[in-house]
């Protein structure tokens, strides 16, 4: 049986419910993507402002900045089924309240900084929830492929979406992209009702003691070295490296001098590359190879960050288009292995504390690196962003990776000391 799944991408597909959840989630994150090109384009044209477009990711974003550890000991005690069919329930309001507003013309820009605030509310409980429900279809011999498999699609829809966003734009209107997302979250409620979860994690409704739950789970990431390590790394390329719907909208407009359906293509060539990252991770997760992991977690982060100094010098269109797809590449392939090694060396009454420290890391922190990215292409360019993001993501990534040298080192001594003594 092992070997029949050996380097199969799709190993996790042989599980019903995981089919169910995957055909589900790619419709919606179809819509997802299009609102994502859409909404973007939408306040910068309202405001002419890169810092005011940064502002509006920033509110979205804030919320799993603030609320995400709260989130993480709720889905340790709650059905995480019941908790998506909620979350995802609300995104279909809040999208179709946005879609109603842009299609009658009478949509502001605080408008979309409220929305954009309540879904990220919602989204602050419904992403961890999301991630740790993986382990309740698949179980854990297929996860890392799970994983890798519910990336590929993010990016997928990464591709597909924009393209047809920027045609739609183009074409027909904003208003089509919400419309069309406020359906495709339909999709994932129908998956969820014909799911039947893995008995894996019995919720316990214990009440009164959250912030002691919060700081048991920071303590226990804190002390298992491999959790702690990949935070670390997460932290850093959460922040300065997934600022891409502040950065590329500005530099496609300013620089490249692209409108929307040149914008949608540019975002497209990113979801390429970030796709290929995923389905490289899901070739590679039955393999249990260990240098490749490894390198990945360790090396991946700084090519990643060089390959945005790179867009920010790039003036050509094509060009531009290779370095975000090959940025997208490393980006994405970091992501899934740094998801599946902490789902996989996470107890399981601690995964969704564990899955909520990665959505504050992955999701949470993007309000920092979003005014950060808004800040500088503001008052120097469009390209600046990409450079001032790459650099300071490589200048960050050499104390946490010299930290995690020394650690291995303090770690094999202490190893070798206590064999030497017990011998």
């Amino acid at each position: 049986m092992k070997s029949s799944n050996y380097n199969n991408p799709f190993t996790a597909l042989r599980h019903k419910n995981f089919r169910y959840f995957w055909i589900g989630m790619c419709i919606s994150m179809i819509g997802t993507w299009m609102q994502n090109i859409a909404q973007p384009w939408l306040a910068y044209s309202i405001t002419k402002s890169p810092f005011l477009l940064s502002l509006v990711s920033m509110l979205q974003f804030a919320p799993v900045l603030l609320f995400s550890l709260f989130a993480g000991v709720l889905i340790d005690k709650f059905s995480k089924k019941k908790i998506l069919l909620l979350t995802q329930s609300a995104s279909i309001v809040i999208t179709l309240s946005l879609a109603i507003l842009v299609w009658t013309g009478n949509v502001q820009y605080w408008h979309i900084l409220v929305l954009a605030t309540i879904l990220g509310v919602v989204n602050t409980l419904d992403m961890p929830a999301r991630q740790s429900f993986v382990i309740e279809l698949v179980g854990k011999e297929d996860l890392m492929n799970a994983i890798a498999l519910n990336s590929s699609l993010f990016n997928i829809a990464r591709v597909v979406g924009p393209a047809i966003a920027g045609i739609v734009m183009g074409s027909v209107g904003l208003a089509a992209c919400f419309f069309a997302n406020a359906i495709s979250f339909t999709a994932v409620v129908i998956s969820l009702i014909f799911i039947k979860p893995l008995d894996i994690h019995k919720v316990t409704n214990k009440g009164g003691k959250i912030l002691t739950d919060i700081t048991d789970g920071l303590k226990y990431i804190r002390h298992n070295e491999i959790l702690f390590d990949t935070v670390l790394y997460m932290a850093v390329m959460g922040i300065f490296v997934m600022n891409f719907n502040v950065l590329v909208p500005v530099f496609a407009k300013e620089v490249l001098h692209q409108e929307e359906t040149g914008f949608g293509f540019l975002m497209s060539f990113l979801g390429l590359g970030s796709f290929i990252g995923a389905m490289f991770v899901a070739a590679i997760s039955n393999s249990n190879s260990e240098k490749a992991i490894k390198f990945i977690l360790n090396i991946v982060p700084f090519i990643t960050s060089a390959f945005l100094i790179i867009t920010g010098l790039t003036r050509n269109y094509l060009l531009a288009g290779v370095c975000l797809a090959l940025t997208g590449i490393g980006f994405v392939a970091f992501t899934s292995t740094a998801n599946s090694t902490m789902q996989i060396n996470a107890k399981n009454e601690y995964r969704g504390r564990v899955m909520s420290v990665y959505a504050l890391l992955f999701a949470g922190s993007t309000p920092i690196g979003n005014l950060y990215a808004g800040l500088i292409d503001e008052h120097f360019g469009g390209s600046a962003g990409f450079i001032a993001c790459g650099a300071v993501s490589i200048l960050l990534l050499i104390p946490v990776y010299i930290y995690k040298a020394k650690s291995k080192g303090i770690v094999a001594d202490k190893n070798q000391q206590e064999g030497i003594y017990s011998g």
